[in-house]
């Protein structure tokens, strides 16, 4: 098996209509968008994520989650970066979301930092989250790709797609290919977007489950989790567990080794490898780290063109957490 500990990649890819899963309006979506307006806005969010991430290693995974809970609702489209209010019911209080979803200011302190650089707000929340999430990535050591921009943000956010579109831990393997198939993207493209949980932690209240009765786990490993996350619900639910334990701030295949371990910390981690139609997936990403990071660049680009508003659709928010 590859060693990943000191793996540090850069790809970069020109996003193509054939490997991209492109609604008519993402084609509308640009590199150079900015170009003219705000020419500064990738020096930006650069080095407000690497600043973020040198205080705070963790929220490279957290903006990283944060992008795909965007994009897989709506689109992406900043809807998820909402809070309620009187018109709606947003998004970050739907179960999936609710207590685990974080860096809401982290997002909304970049998006001022940006406006600031360009002298008012022309780039939109959606844009700023989907460059961070790149930029997430590169600092914890994964590929880069490229992000074209040009994305609007939604004045509506829907708790009742969010309750429906988003995998959850329990998820068994056929809902799970359901789900990221209704967005457009094979088996594969799931596991490989899947391996992004090679960084960052999941609340006990998420696995608690798996370590006391799941039968497809490392005994050791159940036993190591048990330690911080007692059997009882509602003790110790909020208590944190790395997704990845061999390196879970740094971005490389070790997640899918650990499948093949039986030591996936989710339910929704270890049906990926239980016998089922996506072992060999996980098999290849295992052996090869070259391949898991070029396919994990690929499926990104194509995720980051989910649905976007463009043109005169939506908005350009100057708060992200509200409408204008």
């Amino acid at each position: 098996m590859a060693s990943t500990s000191n793996f540090i990649v850069l790809i970069l890819f020109t996003i193509t209509t054939s490997n991209v899963f492109l609604s008519p309006a993402s084609a509308q979506l640009s590199v150079s968008f900015y170009a003219s307006t705000c020419p500064s806005v990738f020096d930006t969010v650069r080095a407000a994520v690497r600043s973020t991430i040198n205080r705070e290693p963790r929220m490279g995974a957290s903006i990283l989650r944060l992008f795909f809970h965007d994009c897989f609702v709506q689109g992406c489209d900043g809807s998820v970066l909402l809070e309620d209010s009187g018109s709606f019911v947003g998004e970050q209080n739907a179960l999936a979301n609710q207590g685990s979803l974080r860096g809401f200011n982290v997002i909304n302190n970049i998006k001022a930092q940006v406006d600031r650089a360009c002298g008012r707000p022309v780039v939109s929340c959606a844009d700023v989250l989907a460059i961070a999430a790149r930029d997430s990535i590169v600092e914890l050591g994964g590929p880069s790709y490229s992000v074209p921009v040009g994305r609007r943000d939604s004045r509506t956010a829907s708790s009742a797609a969010a309750a429906t579109d988003l995998p959850a831990p329990f998820h068994p393997l056929t809902r799970l290919i359901d789900i990221f198939g209704r967005k457009g993207f094979t088996p594969r493209e799931m596991v490989v977007l899947s391996g992004a949980h090679t960084v960052g932690q999941a609340r006990c209240v998420s696995f608690r489950d798996r370590i006391y009765n799941d039968t497809n786990i490392d005994p050791a490993f159940a036993t190591s989790r048990q330690a911080t996350c007692p059997r009882q619900s509602g003790n110790g639910d909020d208590n944190l567990a790395p997704l990845d334990p061999q390196s879970p701030n740094r971005f490389g295949n070790n997640y899918f080794q650990a499948l093949l371990n039986r030591r996936g910390l989710l339910n929704s981690d270890q049906v990926l490898f239980n016998g089922g139609s996506t072992d060999s997936f996980v098999r290849d990403y295992s052996d090869n780290v070259n391949a898991y990071i070029t396919d994990f660049a690929n499926a990104m680009g194509k995720m980051g063109n989910l649905s976007p508003l463009t043109g005169t659709q939506g908005e350009i928010r100057v708060n992200c957490a509200r409408v204008n």
